[in-house]
Parts: structure tokens; sequence; C-alpha cells
């Protein structure tokens, strides 16, 4: 698996067997999928999401007296967004010959962008920080650099999947809390109708970002499942939220998060991992573990038919499929309004290397 080159770069590849796909041709095809991917995110996203960090919020309104614990989180939050330029360029660089995926990623960076800028505005119109108070703590921030939890694509593509699911979670707790609607005694009275509206809109572009993620690993799981469910083995061993070392006092914001209700390991189980696998077919995370093991065990053919009998357990492949199929239908539709599909379409190959009994 090349993981992030694209085919046109990719240097020897082993040896495949009669009537299976290369893997330049699963690269060819998941670069491709990327690519109208990418395509089609981007026109949507500029359709219905391209709302203004300064001007679609009226700030002016925010409730000065917010509790502490609200501020704690809002400022958390904003600083954890501080780090948008790191997590792109990043990104951007792990991905770069990629089309779909480093074209993505810099879209992705510029709607982080306005996260960063409307959890500002919030710290600074919630009126219980100082401009100077605001201007030092970016500086504390920015002293420090975040780099990447993986060293390679897949790992990253994965990460992010649960990475982006848990912030939106997070943010649509907080947005629950703004409006009235707190199962916590001591924060049953907040209301803030302008931040529980930058919550939602910032949650809305976490949903989607979760979504394009989602369907990228779909795309490795199809092509490239063992090696997928690893890569979701090894992050759901290490997984935490991005810039958790680098941002100052991140225990008592953690703990503020929290005691508030908005999130948590159990929050992380349930909501997370459990909604995640839910989407990827797998039945749990005991399933998961167990499947690799056992794959591990398959005797290694000498004829490298490749012909595995446990990892199909694992998850449900056909709901992989259907879920490939349909993205490849989505893009399809795309390439049709545009022109794309006269002159270069993008196609759904199957992969040959299932049995057909996994599907059935």
């Amino acid at each position: 698996m090349s993981a992030i080159i694209p085919p046109n770069v990719l240097g020897d590849i082993p040896r495949t067997p009669a009537g299976l796909l290369s893997n330049r041709e699963k690269d060819r095809l998941i670069e491709r999928a990327f690519l109208g991917l990418y395509r089609w995110y981007t026109a949507r996203s500029q359709e219905t999401r391209n709302w203004n960090a300064d001007k679609s919020f009226d700030w002016r309104a925010m409730n000065h007296d917010l509790p502490g614990e609200i501020i704690t989180v809002v400022q958390g939050f904003f600083a954890v967004e501080q780090y948008a330029p790191d997590y792109t360029s990043s990104l951007v660089n792990l991905v770069r010959r990629s089309h779909g995926r480093s074209h993505f990623q810099m879209r992705w960076g510029s709607e982080e962008e306005k996260h960063a800028d409307a959890w500002e505005n919030a710290v600074l119109f919630s009126r219980q920080r100082s401009p100077e108070w605001i201007a030092e703590y970016k500086e504390r921030l920015k002293s420090k650099q975040w780099e990447l939890p993986f060293p390679d694509a897949i790992h990253n593509l994965v990460y992010t999947v649960f990475q982006e699911r848990a912030t939106q979670l997070n943010y649509l707790n907080l947005m629950k809390i703004a409006q009235g609607k707190s199962d916590k005694p001591h924060l049953k009275d907040v209301r803030d109708p302008v931040l529980a509206k930058v919550a939602q809109t910032i949650a809305v572009d976490e949903a989607a970002h979760y979504n394009f993620f989602l369907e990228g690993v779909r795309l490795y799981l199809y092509y490239y499942p063992q090696q997928t469910l690893q890569a979701i083995k090894n992050v759901i061993a290490q997984f935490s939220m991005p810039a958790a070392t680098l941002v100052p006092n991140w225990e008592e914001f953690f703990e503020t998060v929290y005691r508030a209700g908005i999130y948590g390991p159990r929050d992380f189980s349930r909501d997370v991992m459990q909604v995640a696998f839910r989407n990827l077919g797998i039945e749990s995370r005991k399933k998961l573990e167990e499947g690799i093991k056992a794959t591990r065990e398959v005797p290694d053919f000498e004829d490298d038919s490749r012909v595995q009998t446990i990892i199909w357990d694992t998850f449900d492949y056909g709901s992989v499929e259907g879920d490939v199929r349909r993205l490849h239908v989505k893009i399809q539709d795309y390439e049709n309004e545009i022109g794309f599909s006269e002159l270069d379409p993008t196609e759904f190959i199957e992969n040959p290397e299932v049995p057909r009994t996994a599907q059935e």
C-alpha cells in the first residue's frame, strides 16, 4: 500500500497474483476517488457553509455574565484551534503529491481558520479576557509547534476521523449548554444565543470534515482492509485530542469540559468510537482486535494467493463496499453536472480480492 504516493510516482510494486488488483491500480482508484470527493466537497462547502467569523454573528449581543466554567471551555477551544496553521501545513506536506488530498487539506485549513477566529471573538466579546491577555496568550500558544501524531498518511487519516467526530461532539454539547439545555444543575440557567449559534455553526463544519475523512478511510478499508484495520486499532490505542501537550493548563480545561458534561472518556467510547465503528462496519473494538490477531495467525501461503479467511469476519465488508459505491455515484453525478464525465470520468472498480461469501 502506498498510503500517500499517487500512482504516477510509485516505485517498485510487489508481484500481484493474476486476477487481483495491483497496488498501483488500487492507489490509482483511491486517488481518483479522493479527487472527485474533493471537488464535490468544495462545491458543497461554498454553497452551504460560506460563513464569516466576524460578520455571521451578533457579537455585541453576547452574554457578558457567562460562568467562569464556560469561559474556560471557550478559551480551551480557542487555544486548540490556534494550531490550525500547524495542522494544515503538516498534513498538506504529508500528502502533497495527492491532488485530492492536498487540496482538500488546504480547504480544510481555511475552514479551521474560521473556527480559530470565531472562538477568539467569543473569548473577546465575553469581556472576561482583555485584548492584551488574548494577545499574550496567543504568543504563548504559538511558541510551541504541533506535530503529526503518526508518521504516515493512513494512520493520520484514521486519526482525523475520530478527532473530527470528537470535536463535533464537544461543540454540540457546548451548544446545548448555551441553549439552556444542560442537565448539570449548576449550568441549567446558562443562556447565550450567540454562543449557541457559534458552537452549532462550527459543529456543522466539523461534521462535514468527519464525513470527508470517513469516506477516505472507507476507500482504504475497501482496497486495503487488513492494513486499514490495523491502523484503526493503532489509532484507538493511542488516541488523544490535538494539542493536549501544548495548551497551558490542559488538565484544568479537560476537567472543566468533563464536569460540564461536554466530553469525557465515556463520550469518546459511546459517541465517538462506536459511531465511527458503526459507520465503518466494525462491530466493536473487541471484534476488531480479535480479528486482527486471528488474521496474523493465518499462514502465508507460498503461492501468494493472498486469500484470507479471518479478516472478513472482523467487519461488514458488504456495507463498506455499498458505501464506496454510493460515494462513486455521488462523484459521478457531480462530474455529469460539470462535464468531467465526458472527458475524464471517475469509475468504480470492484476489488476482486474479497471472497464472494463475505458479501453475501
